[in-house]
């Protein structure tokens, strides 16, 4: 009797869980969307068949199986399995994880710690994870949402190799669906047009479909069929006009880029309504007009990259929708300013060179010499002040001499002034065309 209370309770606890949960998968080839890593041929999956991990940063949005892959690397590899998040740990968290794995290790079993959200821990705290990942105690599974390069230390990144995780596309949200209909038994109460707009919704999130799809079936009565504006009243989410993980989001990105780049401020304003209506972040498009400042104006016009700034702070400030009036602006502002790629083009001709050529040590004359030994060996000699030059320029090579003196960056022919009256001049000839047209 006891055996069949305890089935009971199992069972409702089983029926309890959400979906999403319920459907993780078990094994590496169950996972779906990300075949680059957990494929026969992934990554991943070679780890495993070598019988061999190393520290991981695993970088994607949500929804994608960060999390479930961790564990089942763990369980694949016979690796005692630890989680915590950064949102909720500290240093004090830290410790004791890593007490227990070196404990596990002294008995012969690694660890392997998934760390959560690992971009929120600062800089102090990441450095934490240095030694015990040097010495073997645990084997670090970053999981972050945001990009490793700018949210990492570089000490962490270089030990540990950074794997992409993808937005899932709409074949593999589709799977996940027929999944969902396999477990519960029933098929989802929808017409095709419905399913299309829930995988819209879902936005490359395989959790969100599922919920989604819990959704749905909590709200159909007997023998409801919903259509996609049904789906949109039950869910209540308005399904997005493209999805911003794939070729809809770039398409419309790509086209504002270049009529901001080419000068046309109608089409660029066109294209930035487009997106706000497509539900777009606007401070996406925020990050995406200071891009454009620095790479397409540069300093042809220096204040574009202080409207595109400003922009984006009265956006955070305001919020919608009385904030989307001030990225429009800067929309405006910079497809009518003067256009110059000459900073952009220098900046990566530098980085190429930089890359290219080594630790070269900068020439001796322009270092400081704060020892005896330092002067001994000729540092800072001949150094020339240029404030004491006449015009405060004294004509140095800065360059290490095995580089020789370089030239990146390229300054436009034309002045600010030269480039702003052809500008103004293009306009005032458009606007005519237009007014004799009856525009």
């Amino acid at each position: 009797m006891a055996d069949l209370f305890a089935a009971v309770a199992d069972e409702a606890a089983q029926k309890a869980r959400p979906l999403a949960d319920r459907l993780r998968p078990h094994n590496l080839a169950q996972v779906c969307g990300q075949e680059h890593l957990t494929g026969e041929d992934g990554i991943l999956s070679r780890m495993i068949a070598t019988g061999t991990l190393g520290s991981m940063i695993f970088w994607g949005p949500p929804g994608t199986g960060k999390t479930t892959v961790a564990r089942l690397l763990a369980g694949e590899t016979d690796l005692a399995f630890e989680q915590i998040s950064a949102i909720f740990s500290g240093v004090a968290d830290l410790k004791k994880v890593f007490e227990a794995a070196r404990a596990r290790r002294m008995s012969g079993k690694q660890t392997l710690l998934l760390v959560d959200e690992i971009h929120r821990f600062n800089k102090a705290q990441q450095d934490s994870f240095l030694p015990v990942m040097e010495d073997g105690t645990v084997i670090l599974v970053g999981a972050t949402t945001e990009n490793p390069s700018f949210e990492l230390n570089a000490a962490l990144l270089s030990r540990a190799r950074v794997l992409t995780f993808k937005p899932h596309d709409e074949e593999s949200l589709r799977l996940l669906l027929s999944r969902a209909e396999g477990a519960e038994g029933r098929a989802l109460p929808v017409d095709e047009d419905a399913r299309q707009s829930l995988l819209r919704m879902a936005d490359g999130d395989g959790r969100a479909v599922l919920t989604l799809a819990e959704e749905v079936w909590r709200a159909a009565r007997e023998g409801e069929i919903f259509d996609a504006d049904g789906v949109q009243i039950v869910v209540q989410r308005r399904a997005p006009v493209y999805d911003k993980g794939q070729d809809g989001h770039y398409n419309l990105i790509s086209a504002l880029h270049k009529s901001v780049r080419g000068s046309d401020p109608d089409a660029a304003l066109y294209y930035l309504c487009r997106m706000f209506d497509a539900g777009e972040d606007p401070l996406y498009l925020g990050r995406r007009f200071v891009r454009m400042a620095s790479e397409d104006i540069g300093l042809a016009d220096p204040q574009a990259l202080v409207i595109a700034n400003a922009a984006k702070d009265a956006y955070n400030y305001l919020g919608s929708p009385e904030g989307e009036l001030a990225l429009a602006q800067a929309c405006v502002y910079l497809a009518t300013a003067p256009k110059s790629n000459a900073v952009y083009t220098a900046y990566k001709e530098a980085t190429r060179a930089a890359k290219d050529n080594g630790s070269l040590l900068p020439p001796k004359h322009i270092l400081n010499a704060p020892t005896k030994l330092m002067k001994g060996e000729g540092y800072g000699k001949g150094y020339q002040y240029d404030h004491d030059a006449p015009d405060a320029f004294s004509g140095q090579d800065y360059f290490p001499e095995k580089m020789g003196r370089r030239q990146f960056y390229d300054p436009p022919e034309r002045g600010f002034e030269r480039e702003l009256k052809k500008r103004l001049d293009y306009w005032t000839k458009l606007r005519a065309e237009r007014q004799g047209d009856g525009g």
